[in-house]
């Protein structure tokens, strides 16, 4: 992690030092006054319910070496920093310091960074370039939802001084952040894994998505010669319909290669003969850039992680890693919870728990997973509400009800408000059965109506934005089992 003498912040970051010993070493970052260990840097935001500058002399009194305040510092915190012999900055924008102290972080580490964005199948991907990557390097990858303008550098900052390889994600909400992030990360290679409807309430349009996305070429330099030769570039989906206007207006502008991964012969990484299992998982041949070609499969479920795995299997080759090393790590994959998760309930049901988050493409994606699947008894799709669609939003939600519609389930379960009704609404216009659809305004609700009634041999999808809690009803269909 991170280490840095006080008098050296100063001009690094561009915070004012108002107090403090300039010789004292400070190591690592932290946001939270109570996780602050000795020495560490604590950053305060002033929040909509909790103003971090109120917690200064709680982590000045639990060992801080610095804190970085975006207010006057009163004259208690004056006196308590000098009692432990700590220093005190002042900083406009508490992000802006992060990225910075980041940044330096970042250039003495040395490491190849990877940024990996998009709309859908961030974490996927990042979960599987970091398995592939660390047969050969030691690799730092982002931990949970550490993906914005405050997570990001926070990874960065926590990254062991031998890390060859981070492994970064990038998410956003607004124009200019992913920017941001990626001139604080300078990443050699990048992905976006596609341009679909997630923000597009915030955004406008997929073009402006697409656009922001794009972003991250914004501190990648242009393509140079790296490992064993190869050259940095960044990863495209070749079946999204924005990777011709990225390459156009974006890519080449900035002399960055690009490589197409996908399911066409065309594509410079592609994928063919893709078959599932009966546990969802995924066996295909694979060629890639250097015209190899083997069979590999996943371990993980879904058709949509090969496209991922095939953008962890582009990087990975153009950084030296063999195709027996690529084979071993998919074979090998566990990926973040709450993701198309397989699981079995006690009951005797199967649940695929994909509740941490949300689209229109993912829901999708899921609702082809439970019927692809052999399911002896009912297909259940318990399916919450989607967030940040705006003004699209009932269109999407009713989109996602007439695709469940076509899937022939047995029983459709809506959960939220007015949004799930729109889910409901369509696939009853559909043709499903209005027997079959049940709309609920909660996870405890489901859960109480149909939690018992579940049985051997069901298989159900359970997928919603994270706002709704669906990993609630999960729970409590799987009770202590795990």
């Amino acid at each position: 992690m991170v280490e840095i003498a006080v008098k050296y912040i100063e001009s690094v970051t561009g915070a004012r030092g108002v107090a403090g010993n300039g010789e004292r070493l400070c190591r690592g970052v932290f946001i939270d006054s109570r996780l602050v260990e000795p020495d560490g840097i604590f950053v305060a935001f002033a929040g909509e319910r909790v103003d971090g500058n109120d917690y200064a002399e709680r982590a000045l009194e639990a060992g801080a070496g610095a804190v970085v305040l975006t207010r006057e510092p009163t004259e208690d915190e004056r006196a308590v920093a000098t009692r432990h012999g700590a220093a005190i900055f002042v900083a406009d924008d508490p992000e802006e310091f992060l990225l910075r102290l980041a940044q330096g972080y970042r250039a003495r580490l040395r490491s190849t960074v990877i940024a990996v964005t998009g709309s859908i199948g961030k974490t996927t991907t990042k979960d599987i370039l970091a398995a592939t990557l660390s047969k050969r390097y030691r690799v730092h990858a982002t931990a949970g939802n550490y993906n914005n303008l405050i997570g990001m550098p926070l990874t960065i900052l926590s990254a062991p001084k031998d890390t060859q390889v981070m492994v970064l994600e990038m998410g956003m909400d607004g124009p200019g952040q992913i920017e941001r992030m990626s001139r604080c990360a300078q990443p050699a290679y990048a992905v976006i894994t596609k341009i679909g409807t997630s923000h597009v309430g915030m955004l406008g349009s997929r073009e402006n998505i697409a656009r922001a996305k794009a972003e991250v070429l914004a501190g990648m330099p242009a393509s140079s010669v790296n490992f064993e030769g190869s050259h940095t570039a960044l990863m495209l989906s070749g079946e999204d319909d924005f990777t011709p206007y990225i390459i156009e207006n974006f890519a080449r502008p900035a002399g960055v290669d690009v490589v197409l991964c996908g399911m066409s012969a065309d594509d410079d990484v592609s994928a063919r003969n893709i078959e599932l299992d009966a546990t969802g998982c995924a066996s295909f041949d694979i060629m890639l850039e250097n015209g190899s070609q083997y069979r590999t499969g996943l371990s993980i479920p879904g058709r949509p992680a090969v496209q991922n795995a095939l953008f962890a299997a582009a990087i990975a080759q153009r950084m030296g890693v063999p195709q027996y090393e690529i084979d071993e790590a998919f074979h090998e994959l566990k990926i973040t919870g709450h993701r198309q998760e397989l699981r079995g309930a006690p009951c005797g049901a199967r649940l695929i728990d994909d509740c941490y988050n949300a689209s229109p493409e993912s829901m999708a994606a899921g609702l082809d997973l439970l019927s692809s699947l052999p399911a002896a008894g009912d297909r259940v799709a318990v399916l919450g509400e989607m967030g940040e669609l705006g003004e699209e939003s009932e269109r999407l939600h009713g989109l996602v009800g007439a695709y469940a519609a076509a899937k022939k389930l047995d029983l459709l379960i809506c959960v939220g408000g007015p949004h799930a009704e729109a889910i409901a609404r369509s696939a009853r216009l559909m043709g499903m059965s209005a027997e079959s659809i049940f709309c609920v305004p909660t996870p405890e609700a489901a859960l109480e109506r149909w939690g018992s009634t579940l049985a051997a041999g069901d298989l159900v999808l359970v997928k919603g934005s994270h706002a709704v809690g669906l990993e609630r009803f999960v729970e409590g269909v799987m009770g202590d089992a795990r």
